[in-house]
């Protein structure tokens, strides 16, 4: 009988893993890249401006699950690595019930803080002040269920349910992107907009839900078991501290910019911030999918997790560089393609330098679910806090001197400092991924100093020359971090494709 640990991290499941939890981010991706433009239209700069800082929100109130949906998926992988699967339900049941709790609290105090944030924080037009309150505190009230579905999706992710919870998943989330849309042609207000999205959040909650129960036989909302909730919230709360310093790191400019300059800055700078955000749906399904298998296997199969590690690393690299090189080469046509002049002009430069950071900030993925796998949560809040101390003030200071590229190239130092820091953790905290870590050095280097030598390229010739070299370079560092077999392999797939097919093959 095969080791249940190894067997979570084999290839194939690994493989599979990826491609689905890609497939439920990257199709609603593409309807938002077209939806964009559209969205733009209908808003106006101002209340694109507040839509964005409105959506920053959400993604603060994944923190209030005080990290217990990541801490559900190491418990639940943990258990079944060691054959103990069946005693989850009260696990569960204690850890939503909890959750559930915590957040109508967090949700009721937002509620009364939306005013103070649209009244002293933000240069909000008076003309937009009743919409912008209403429409953050529409959001405020779904705090609630985005809590909860981060907890659920631990625990489909601990099962390996991938597939089941992307299948459900993809049609909420296309509709995430086009009902605001379809509410602006009938109701021309952010609140509408705001209705749209909750209602998307709840749809998904149901939908989990209804995934988890066959899995989770006997789950139903009981008092939560203080014996069980206390080590989730224990681990967990170093997850939120972690989780609350990196929100803060990645919205703040956003925040900074809209107090220092104007909502329209803000709008100049998001825009294309959150374009290169969504190359994270590719570290993100690898990581989604390295996390449980890491759960697993970390204290009995220490060998096999650290070179899942270096194979999940060096997935991330390969899936994003490709996208990063287009982003900073050609930063101004996509704009320009894209959202039209005005942004070319006042955004291009601003996408160059966020596509060099978020090559880093995709490759962190990787320890970073390694770090949580083993239970040191602790170690990359501290070094988040350490992060925080010294790129805010330094993102406002450039954003003082020399505008939002100021505040990409502050973010673009802080993601490569927070890549390289956490391989570094990861070779202090877990010895076994120790050469792992230093094998990817590398091809890391390669990867950041060839986009890096994109950004003087003066003109189209140079930057085919330039991106080519990069390339090259980059791909000879990373089969530097194979091993042998796993490049014989590779030539193997390359001579024969057809091998693919074949059991074993990845």
């Amino acid at each position: 009988m095969a080791d249940p640990a190894e067997s979570r991290t084999r290839g194939r499941t690994m493989v599979a893993g990826v491609v689905w939890n890609g497939l439920g981010r990257g199709l609603p991706l593409l309807l938002a890249l077209v939806l964009t433009p559209v969205l733009i239209h209908q808003l106006g700069l101002d209340r694109w401006g507040l839509f964005t800082l409105a959506l920053a929100m959400v993604g603060v109130f994944g923190v209030f699950d005080f990290g217990v949906g990541q801490a559900l998926t190491r418990a639940i992988s943990e258990r079944i690595g060691t054959g103990r699967g069946g005693d989850a339900a009260a696990l569960v049941e204690a850890a939503l019930g909890t959750l559930l709790g915590i957040s109508l609290v967090v949700a009721i105090g937002l509620w009364f803080f939306v005013p103070v944030l649209v009244d002293r924080l933000l240069q909000v037009p008076p003309e937009l002040r009743g919409q912008a309150i209403g429409a953050m505190r529409v959001l405020a009230a779904a705090a609630p269920l985005v809590v909860l579905n981060a907890a659920l999706w631990g625990v489909l992710a601990a099962y390996q349910r991938f597939r089941a919870a992307n299948l459900v998943t993809i049609p909420v989330n296309l509709f995430y992107y086009l009902g605001p849309v379809l509410v602006l042609l009938v109701w021309d207000s952010l609140i509408g907009v705001m209705l749209a999205l909750v209602a998307c959040r709840l749809a998904n909650t149901l939908s989990y839900l209804w995934l988890i129960r066959p899995l989770v036989p006997g789950l139903g909302l009981r008092w939560p078991r203080i014996a069980l909730v206390a080590p989730l919230l224990r681990l967990g709360g170093w997850m939120t501290f972690s989780g609350l310093l990196t929100q803060a790191l990645l919205y703040a400019d956003r925040f900074l910019i809209g107090a220092l300059l104007s909502l329209s800055a803000v709008a100049f700078y998001a825009t294309p911030l959150d374009l290169v955000l969504r190359v994270w749906i590719l570290p993100v399904a690898v990581a989604q999918t390295l996390l449980p298998a890491f759960a697993s296997s970390f204290a009995s199969a220490p060998a096999p997790t650290a070179a899942l590690l270096r194979r999940g690393g060096l997935l991330v690299m390969l899936l994003v560089f490709p996208a990063c090189l287009v982003l900073v080469g050609g930063a101004r046509e996509i704009l320009w393609l894209w959202l039209g002049e005005g942004f070319a002009a006042g955004s291009a430069r601003v996408l160059q330098w966020l596509g060099c950071g978020i090559f880093f900030s995709c490759v962190a993925f990787a320890p970073n679910a390694l770090l949580d796998a083993i239970g040191r949560p602790d170690a990359t809040a501290k070094f988040a806090a350490l992060q925080a101390v010294i790129f805010i003030p330094l993102a406002a200071l450039l954003i003082h001197l020399i505008g939002i590229e100021g505040a990409a190239m502050a973010w673009t130092a802080r993601a490569a400092t927070d890549c390289a820091g956490k391989f570094v953790l990861v070779a202090r905290l877990y010895p076994p991924g120790a050469e792992a870590a230093r094998r990817l050095a590398l091809p890391m280097l390669c990867g950041g100093l060839g986009l890096l030598l994109l950004l003087p390229m003066p003109g189209l010739v140079p930057l085919l020359i330039a991106a080519t070299l990069a390339l090259g370079v980059f791909a000879i560092a990373g089969l530097q971090s194979l091993d042998i077999e796993e490049r014989g392999r590779i030539g193997a797939l390359i001579r024969q494709p057809r091998l693919l097919l074949k059991p074993g093959a990845l």
